[in-house]
């Protein structure tokens, strides 16, 4: 019953969709599908890899997948290869070859054949980072961040009540207020802010002490200085595609990089800019309807839709008349609205769920490619997706 509804259904999208418009090229994919307290994977058009024992199964990063099995952590490879066994009590995924992994109470780091390269001496530590990660001595409470380089020395001493990831070769740091240092450990913007944010494209959201109970936001640039008045009451913390949200009098509007305001406050609310439109909706909340901007602040969707969500790879979700389905970049839909839940593309594949009947517990969930197609369906568990890095 279920596979002739949902046959149906795939029959009305492809009707409805038309002739295929032409794809962009995506890095190849592998899509996971959980059953029961198994694995298995399958390639983008639902053909079996391999399967894997474990209880749950993470994104691939670096080749290889975090696994966990009877509470304990460990690594299989695209080949379904289990590379580190399971004998860890956390895990975190690779990045720049390198892992970190805890085993009772401490820290140390993996490279991807599985063996340990840092010792297990630091109470907490994170992925690594333009070359260093953040690592932690002493409790969650008053323990101080530091960090190591890729042959775990102590590079900068672990001084600070908080630190984040390098980005853009700066990182922010904490002591008494915000600040931030190079990697060679220098202070360079010192700790005057009672929030901050990572460097994007030049630029970090700041929040100055002491111009009321929540401080006010503005921007500086890599040697702190402040580009961008601290003036409004809230800010977005980068600038994607060249323009951040600003909140001011209650209204949102958006600025450039200079500070200039681009795009004037006519709609209720705004979202950041993703892949050149800007979702932004009208109404009050109980009758709110949403649609989408240009870069130029020009209507592209009209506020028609009871729900919408941010572009990926030139399809956003939207919902009407309770269902969910798929615009594009005009603002056509491309898949029909006759779903009860449905995710972002990823890759060229998104999750949706159908439910079936009036028990909500009812329910299958299939992914489908940017046709509207299911590949395959995974009704006996979550489904999740990645990215393989070959």
């Amino acid at each position: 019953m279920f596979k002739h509804i949902f046959l149906g259904i795939l029959m009305l999208t492809i009707c409805a969709c038309g002739g295929k418009e032409k794809q962009s090229e995506s890095k190849d994919s592998t899509v996971i599908i959980a059953v029961n307290n198994g694995t298995y994977y399958v390639d983008s058009e639902g053909n079996h890899l391999f399967d894997v024992t474990a209880d749950h199964v993470y994104a691939f990063s670096n080749g290889l997948a975090r696994i966990l099995h009877n509470g304990k952590w460990g690594f299989v490879d695209t080949k379904g290869e289990v590379v580190v066994p399971c004998n860890y009590d956390d895990a975190m995924d690779f990045s720049e070859g390198l892992a970190p992994v805890g085993q009772g109470e401490k820290y140390g780091y993996i490279d991807t054949k599985g063996r340990l390269v840092v010792p297990f001496i630091f109470d907490f530590a994170m992925p690594f980072s333009e070359g260093l990660a953040r690592v932690r001595q002493g409790d969650e409470d008053t323990g101080k961040w530091g960090f190591i380089n890729t042959n775990g020395e102590v590079v900068i001493p672990c001084i600070y009540n908080w630190a984040d990831d390098f980005s853009e070769g700066l990182a922010m740091v904490v002591v008494s207020g915000y600040g931030y240092i190079n990697t060679k450990g220098e202070l360079v913007v010192p700790c005057m802010y009672n929030d901050a944010n990572p460097f994007s494209e030049g630029l970090a959201c700041v929040s100055k002490i002491g111009r009321d109970e929540n401080g006010r936001y503005g921007y500086i640039n890599t040697k702190g200085e402040e580009v961008i008045p601290c003036i409004y009451k809230e800010s977005d913390w980068s600038f994607p595609e060249g323009l951040a949200r600003v909140c001011q009098n209650g209204k949102w509007v958006f600025i450039n990089t200079k500070g200039e305001e681009t795009i004037p406050c006519i709609y209720d609310d705004y979202n950041p800019f993703s892949e050149g439109l800007a979702r932004v909706s009208q109404g009050d909340w109980n009758n709110r309807k949403y649609g989408y901007i240009d870069t130029k602040g020009r209507t592209v969707v009209p506020c028609v839709y009871d729900d919408a969500q941010d572009f990926s790879e030139g399809l956003a979700r939207v919902k009407q008349n309770g269902k969910y389905g798929y615009i594009n970049t005009k603002g056509r839909i491309v898949i029909p609205c006759v779903y009860d839940r449905a995710g972002d593309f990823k890759d060229g594949l998104a999750e949706v769920t159908l439910i079936l009947g009036s028990n909500r517990g009812d329910r299958t969930n299939y992914i489908i490619n940017r046709e509207g197609i299911g590949i395959i369906a995974g009704s006996l568990g979550d489904t999740y997706w990645s990215e393989v890095e070959e």
